[in-house]
């Protein structure tokens, strides 16, 4: 797993920095292959939600898609999550008893000369694992973007088997201050801060190659890699990247969502999560069996995909369809997702509290 970071400017745009993901082995295959998952879906059902999302909505397995970010001076690298579910940057350090910062690169103070400690302690539970710590400043590399007084955790304990099996270091979080542990400031809320961005807004990528292509990119929105126009979609909350759903359909009836219900979109959960009933009801249009769940992993033979319907999301006013071949994962190579990449480019829009999709390119 790596990232480049490319700056570019021409004389009719402002700066455009990108930073370059690559999709790395999943967490769910990781369990799998070392024949954790199935005790580890036990011990995180996939089909839980709570009766409303809150700051306390707990996360679901990571996706596969990771940059590299570095802290300190000198530089020390790390992969992260770049994740629109919370609102921590932290990464693994010395101090980590755990087994799994063994694996992992690990943040070291006394070879950074920019380093400036706190009292304060980090504690984030999320559904899938967790982590406590202490907060610092540093200076925060992301693509071109030099933070130079960036709270961040240092990571004392990673208990489980979740972040010893991950393929990245840490997470980079990119939603609002509200859901931020311990009241730190989240590193795009710093960058707007100090006017490293030129725009407060980033937006994201993902390619069905998975070597290279996937990107996140702040600042400009590039139109290069989407088709048609942008529909903005605005939010219903500032915690995560919150909104209003019109309702989820197949074949014109509505089978979830009805008359409305609060969503996310979120970067650090690669799973559809949603109350029982309804993700059931999709389960049941769409033919999976044995308790599986869409966009999870289902016994849907591969053959059998063009002739399962669209499941289509309307978001204000707004149809956005997902085909089968992407809501379906064969599970007979080791749970992989059947090759796609993100249907949608997404702008996280802060200046204006909005969300813009549109048809990726």
């Amino acid at each position: 797993v790596y990232s480049l970071f490319v700056i570019e400017r021409s004389l009719s745009l402002p700066l455009l920095i990108r930073v370059c993901l690559k999709k790395g082995k999943s967490l769910r295959q990781s369990l799998k292959e070392h024949g954790l998952l199935e005790d580890f879906l036990k011990k995180h059902p996939l089909t839980t939600w709570p009766p409303s999302i809150s700051p306390a909505w707990p996360k679901r397995l990571p996706v596969d898609y990771y940059g590299t970010i570095s802290i300190g001076t000198p530089a020390q690298d790390f992969t992260v999550v770049f994740d629109t579910g919370s609102s921590n940057l932290w990464a693994p350090s010395v101090y980590c008893s755990s087994a799994a910062c063994t694996n992992h690169n690990k943040f070291n103070p006394s070879d950074s000369i920019t380093y400036e400690a706190t009292s304060q302690s980090l504690s984030i539970q999320y559904g899938t694992g967790s982590m406590t710590g202490i907060l610092a400043y540093d200076t925060v590399q992301v693509g071109g973007i030099a933070d130079t007084k960036q709270i961040f955790g240092l990571s004392e304990t990673e208990p489980g088997s979740t972040f010893y099996y991950a393929p990245f270091d840490g997470i980079l979080g990119l939603a609002f201050p509200s859901i931020a542990s311990s009241g730190a400031t989240p590193i795009f809320d710093n960058m707007i801060k100090e006017g490293l961005v030129s725009q407060d807004l980033f937006s994201v990528y993902l390619s069905s190659d998975e070597q290279s292509g996937s990107v996140v990119m702040f600042s400009v929105i590039d139109s290069s890699y989407y088709s048609g126009s942008l529909k903005w979609i605005p939010l219903s909350a500032e915690t995560y990247w919150e909104i209003t759903m019109d309702s989820i359909t197949i074949d014109g009836e509505t089978i979830a969502c009805s008359g409305g219900c609060q969503a996310i979109i979120d970067t650090g959960t690669s799973l559809l999560a949603g109350p029982s009933t309804g993700i059931s009801n999709i389960d049941s249009y769409t033919g999976a069996s044995n308790g599986t769940r869409c966009l999870l992993h289902t016994d849907i033979s591969c053959s059998a995909m063009s002739s399962l319907p669209n499941i289509v999301f309307t978001i204000n006013g707004i149809e956005f369809p997902v085909p089968a071949s992407a809501y379906i994962i064969d599970v007979s190579v080791l749970l992989r997702k059947l090759p796609q990449g993100l249907l949608y480019y997404v702008v996280f829009d802060r200046a204006n509290n909005q969300m813009g999709l549109a048809s990726v390119a």
